[in-house]
């Protein structure tokens, strides 16, 4: 298996992940955040090397690859809610009060995923063609701040949108942009740089 390989199929779990953990609301101090805030920016840092290392034309591939992945999760998890429980599994509403959410989770996963992405990878490219290989991190950043704002925006508003007072959709959106942005400068740019250079190796 190549490193690109690797580092992209390691992207599309990631995606399959916070897609799950997107279910459930956390508190971190008095901010209610999607506990998907904890895995999220790290989707965005790998879809950064993606096109850093191989270029945009092929981070479109792997996003859409993302996306069918997510498409055929939201299926078979609808699918498993609808089959009978067995009398001796006890847990079928703890299953709905999950899974009931996710085609909620996914239509607005779908829409701000594929708007995200897409615009993180080609701002990425595009700041790429005026630093030329210089400054990685102007590009993780800047594209991410472009990227993560069209996301959040987009997905906090399909995902929560009248389940949730307005007043903390607005907290839950922006302190979500902050969270996200905050953690992949200190943590995702660090890693990209390791991450971008063992994938040059390949």
């Amino acid at each position: 298996m190549t490193r690109r390989e690797v580092i992209s199929i390691a992207f599309v779990v990631g995606l399959l992940i916070s897609n799950i953990l997107a279910v459930k609301l956390t508190v971190i101090g008095s901010v209610v955040l999607p506990a998907a805030v904890i895995i999220y920016p790290f989707c965005f840092m790998l879809g950064d090397i993606i096109t850093e290392v191989w270029g945009y034309r092929y981070a479109r591939q792997v996003i859409i690859i993302g996306f069918g992945a997510n498409l055929i999760m939201a299926v078979f998890t609808s699918l498993g809610g609808v089959l009978p429980a067995a009398p001796v599994w006890p847990y079928q509403d703890a299953y709905m009060a999950v899974f009931a959410m996710v085609p909620r989770i996914m239509a607005a996963s779908f829409i701000a995923y594929l708007l995200g992405e897409l615009v993180n990878s080609y701002t990425l490219e595009k700041i790429k063609s005026w630093t030329g290989a210089r400054l990685l991190f102007v590009r993780t950043i800047g594209s991410s701040i472009i990227g993560q704002l069209l996301d959040t925006a987009v997905f906090i508003t399909i995902a929560f949108y009248g389940t949730v007072p307005n007043q903390v959709l607005l907290i839950m959106l922006l302190s979500q942009y902050l969270f996200k942005i905050g953690l992949e400068a200190l943590a995702g740019t660090p890693l990209a740089y390791l991450m971008v250079k063992w994938a040059r190796t390949c």
